[in-house]
């Protein structure tokens, strides 16, 4: 069955690229809801979190109104990835800025606010999309792909000159958690060489050594180093996760990215709706379901039951 969050959730910070303050709460939303950004700063204005609403997806995900020109929310893919890797289908996600806030730059606040509340099961059958034929999309070196699987997986490749991050690869099979186990803690990185350069542009002005991995050479500049060997191809797959959820719900099928990024995901999932039988909406049974990202790892309380708010402010 459909879930949404139990009680509403709140958050503050500064977008990593704007750097602007911002707020956001996340609520929960009735069945059929999907997931929808709400401007509170352009009069409640809505945006679907929808594969057909990006634009400009090249250091983030950024998703326009098709009603008011402007209208805009960047850097969605972390709390889509949380949403999706917690199991959450319907919420509203109301903002007060163009950005989403950056926290530490994972998707880990939102994770932990989510599974502080639980979520409710609702009265409406789970549907997710099962890939039916391979779809793949390239860009130079860079590569996607989609293809038929029983169940989500994320295969991802990287390589980077600086030896600290260098070449990393990795598959999960995303069932049953997976996501809040390896991959959520994983935080967005750059190289030092690039700062300026981004900065010059008007990108990462909200950018600290606290919310990124900072590489420079075999050195990791942010405190504490890294959270896991291989921190970024993890996040290359957190990224990749919150990119998918775009598609409007669960995906059984198995993602492939080498050296790919938030444009090239988007470009595959156009091609994969754009491709006539390349994917199919079906009806998830209690098996099934059980094995998607979030099974089990929130819980879960029956509809119309109250609960006490949370603040991750």
């Amino acid at each position: 069955m459909q879930t949404t969050l139990r009680s509403a959730i709140d958050f503050k910070g500064v977008g990593l690229h704007s750097g602007r303050p911002v707020r956001l709460r996340i609520e929960p939303a009735p069945e059929d809801h999907g997931l929808r950004f709400v401007r509170s700063d352009l009069d409640h204005l809505e945006i679907p979190a929808l594969w057909d609403r990006v634009e400009d997806a090249r250091l983030c995900t950024r998703i326009f109104s098709d009603s008011v020109a402007g209208a805009q929310v960047s850097t969605i893919e972390h709390v889509m990835a949380a949403l999706a890797g917690c199991g959450v289908q319907n919420a509203r996600l109301v903002i007060d800025a163009p950005e989403v806030p950056i926290l530490d730059g994972s998707s880990a606040p939102f994770v932990e606010a989510i599974r502080r509340v639980g979520l409710v099961r609702q009265n409406r059958p789970l549907r997710a999309l099962a890939i039916r034929q391979a779809v793949e999309v390239q860009m130079g070196e860079a590569r996607a792909r989609l293809e038929p699987a029983e169940r989500f997986e994320i295969r991802f490749e990287i390589d980077f000159a600086d030896p600290a991050i260098g070449h990393q690869r990795k598959r999960l099979d995303m069932a049953n958690g997976a996501f809040v186990r390896e991959l959520m803690d994983c935080r967005t990185f750059c190289r030092a060489a690039d700062i300026d350069a981004m900065r010059a542009r008007g990108l990462a002005l909200g950018g600290t050594y606290e919310n990124a991995v900072v590489v420079d050479g075999e050195k990791v500049l942010s405190p504490g180093g890294l959270r896991h060997r291989d921190e970024a191809v993890r996040h290359k797959m957190l990224d990749a996760m919150g990119d998918l959820a775009l598609a409007g719900g669960p995906i059984l099928g198995r993602y492939t990215g080498i050296r790919a990024g938030h444009a090239l995901t988007n470009a595959l999932l156009r091609k994969l709706f754009d491709t006539p039988g390349a994917a199919e909406w079906v009806t998830l049974d209690a098996v099934a379901a059980g094995a998607l990202p979030g099974a089990g790892v929130c819980a879960l309380h029956a509809a119309g039951r109250g609960a006490a708010r949370a603040s991750a402010a």
